[in-house]
């Protein structure tokens, strides 16, 4: 039987003027805008319409931005789209998820991830770390070499997001990060791209951002999710509250699971992938794991109102 997944994006996928179009095109997003600048006492919506990209690109803008863009458009077009029987947010996304799952409100979620985007900003120095994306290269080769340049410079670097379709992102230390470049250029790597990001996000260096945002998260109302929730940190399937919150407060220095997150959703019969909010990687990432397995899926990607059109 076919099944429906929506998913949502996370951080790198913001731009100025990032929901706008439904905000002039449907009143229920205008809503969701006006309860995001409620709830967190700024006017985020001038972020997201105006920028500069400076002020947007700042992760404690970033975040609640990619949030209320994915949420506007649930609230907008939720009762036009399939249903879905799951929902899975890569990092960030996982709070949109929870959201379109019933599992927390937008008013609590928006303030959490802005609370969360300064904790993982000051966990770290800027400079101090970096992240790279490893493309066309072995999970197992990019493990081996995380680890060599580890030993080698006494510093961290690990994979940070097993993104699937040949995307490994590395995090850590800035020398140790660059010091695995060199070490996987040896090891016949021949693609990897240092990413525009002012800290080592899904690393053992977040551990102090994690320390923060427990108790913050402890304190947060959780509902049972209305479908399943797959989440980052196990790529497993879960609904109840405190499975929900533990899977928010391990994520955080814990690596993105999106490959096996795909996977899990393919082996569920999952195919219709909708990407709800800013951008198309995930949708194109779905797609191209869905060929490479021989599985015909559709996958799409909602960002503005015109987008509806692709369902047909």
């Amino acid at each position: 039987m076919s099944k429906v997944a929506w998913l949502f994006p996370g951080q790198g996928s913001q731009a100025v003027g990032m929901g706008m179009a439904f905000a002039a095109a449907e009143p229920a997003s205008q809503a969701v805008l006006a309860e995001a600048d409620a709830a967190l006492g700024f006017a985020l919506s001038q972020v997201m319409a105006e920028g500069p990209e400076e002020t947007l690109k700042l992760t404690e803008h970033t975040q609640p931005a990619i949030l209320t863009h994915s949420t506007m458009v649930v609230r907008a077009c939720g009762a036009r789209l399939p249903r879905p029987d799951f929902v899975a947010g890569h990092s960030l996304g996982e709070y949109s998820a929870l959201v379109a799952a019933g599992a927390l409100t937008f008013a609590d979620a928006v303030r959490t991830v802005r609370e969360r985007g300064r904790a993982m900003q000051t966990a770290v120095p800027v400079g101090v770390g970096a992240m790279a994306a490893i493309i066309g290269m072995k999970v197992e080769d990019v493990e081996a070499g995380c680890r060599e340049a580890a030993e080698a410079t006494g510093k961290v670097v690990v994979p940070a997001n097993f993104n699937g379709a040949g995307q490994v992102v590395i995090a850590g230390h800035a020398e140790a990060v660059d010091a695995a470049i060199e070490v996987l250029k040896g090891k016949g790597g021949r693609k990897m791209v240092k990413l525009p990001v002012s800290a080592p996000f899904h690393s053992p260096l977040m551990e102090p951002a994690q320390a923060h945002m427990k108790p913050v998260l402890e304190a947060l109302a959780f509902n049972s999710a209305t479908c399943p929730l797959v989440n980052n940190v196990d790529a497993a399937r879960v609904t109840e509250p405190a499975a929900l919150r533990d899977g928010l407060v391990r994520q955080i220095p814990g690596a993105v699971r999106w490959e096996a997150s795909m996977a899990l959703l393919l082996q569920e019969g999952v195919t219709t992938f909708l990407e709800l909010g800013p951008g198309k990687v995930l949708s194109g990432i779905a797609a191209r794991m869905a060929k490479e397995a021989g599985v015909e899926v559709k996958a799409f990607s909602i960002g503005a109102p015109e987008d509806l059109a692709q369902l047909g």
